[in-house]
């Protein structure tokens, strides 16, 4: 079997990592920035920090802010007409997911006009153009936007996101720098980090994984145990390996795929706009245990990354447990909820069948009824 890997060409890590930003414009010989940020990093003076360097450098650059925190077709429209009126040469996305995903969905659409409805950009996107320039600055450390060929958007008038798959839509430089993500709220810290600790072991599980992103996810999963909880506190070393470890295990499922927990969570979020990064927590130990007999001692290797003492010793059940139980733990100790009281009995059918017809699902190691889905579902609604 031939496996591809896809990453890019330049990545940056480290505090103080984006005093670089202003070496790779001059380097790709940019003339202006579009900088496509959401208005609480301005209001919050975070996007300012990568701003500031634009003043000092008298580079020009205009600032786009139309995001919401489940990007929009909308947002996407908007920002193509914007982009296109600035007459920059390039994208500087400053944020999370949204911010990079509304940013690649622009981007792609710049280059390739002919899919200008970013709907038609669903799924394995058939763009014969790479994007427009982007340099991107992530201020979570969850979704690994920076490194991935994936964007999500949602459909608002359809209640749904749709997840596009892409290659030509990578940004060329990647800026991880944990100062950037100083401020964030615990809330926030939380979210992004469940987003990322699901993509590290969905990606392990995955029918399509492979020894090169094992490699990835296990040593992202391994971080991320080890400094989630004082990196919800406030700990800035802990940040910085949460910084890396997301950026890992984007590495790893950018070139995968994920699972049924990723089909759940983006229905979830559709319906209910609930961030995405809960919706990954909530459903997370659900696909897990879901999955379980599928995944043959992946578990075990999942556990031991997560910090569980004896694995050797345990039988095949007890560390497919052990694993479970690990995530549980976690997320009890960050305050992860368990339930969402916003689901209704009726939605059922809809939330399960959009979750199965959702790019994340195919690469889920077990097949799933309709009927499996809505039980899983049921699990989260308050009893």
């Amino acid at each position: 079997m031939v496996h591809k890997i896809t990453l890019n060409a330049t990545s940056y890590h480290g505090a103080g990592a984006i005093q670089e930003i202003m070496t790779e414009i001059k380097q790709h010989g940019f003339k202006k920035a579009f900088v496509c940020t959401d208005h609480d990093l301005v209001k919050f003076k975070v996007a300012t920090k990568v701003t500031d360097l634009l003043d000092a450098a008298k580079f020009p650059y205009e600032v786009y802010t139309d995001i919401k925190a489940n990007p929009t077709v909308e947002n996407v429209q908007s920002g193509v007409a914007a982009f296109k009126a600035s007459q920059a040469d390039f994208i500087l996305a400053i944020g999370g997911g949204s911010s990079m995903d509304t940013a690649k969905a622009i981007a792609i659409i710049i280059t390739n006009p002919e899919f200008a409805d970013v709907r038609s950009l669903e799924g394995l996107s058939p763009t014969k153009n790479p994007c427009a320039p982007i340099i991107a600055v992530p201020t979570t450390a969850g979704t690994a936007a920076e490194v991935t060929i994936n964007y999500v958007i949602t459909d608002v008038q359809k209640a749904r996101k749709f997840v596009c798959v892409d290659p030509h839509d990578m940004p060329i430089v990647a800026v991880v720098d944990p100062e950037m993500m100083a401020s964030m709220p615990r809330n926030l810290a939380v979210a992004t980090g469940m987003d990322a600790m699901t993509h590290a072991i969905e990606g392990y599980t995955t029918k399509a994984a492979w020894e090169m992103t094992d490699m990835f996810h296990l040593e992202a999963i391994r971080l991320l145990s080890n400094n989630f909880r004082k990196a919800a506190d406030g700990d800035m070393e802990a940040k910085a390996g949460m910084a890396l470890g997301q950026y890992i295990a984007g590495m790893g499922f950018s070139n995968v795929g994920l699972g049924i927990a990723h089909s759940m969570a983006h229905t979830l979020s559709a319906h209910y706009d609930t961030p995405h990064g809960i919706a990954c927590a909530l459903f997370l130990p659900i696909a897990m245990e879901f999955n379980s007999e599928y995944t043959g001692e992946r578990l075990r290797e999942v556990a031991r990354a997560l910090g569980v003492e004896g694995v050797d010793e345990m039988t095949q059940a007890e560390y497919r447990q052990a694993a479970i139980n690990a995530v549980k733990k976690l997320e009890a100790d960050l305050g992860v909820p368990t339930t969402l009281d916003k689901i209704k009995e009726e939605d059922l059918e809809q939330l399960a069948t959009d979750a199965l017809n959702d790019a994340c699902y195919p690469g889920n190691p077990r097949s799933a009824t309709k009927e499996q889905v809505i039980a899983m579902f049921r699990k989260l609604m308050v009893k």
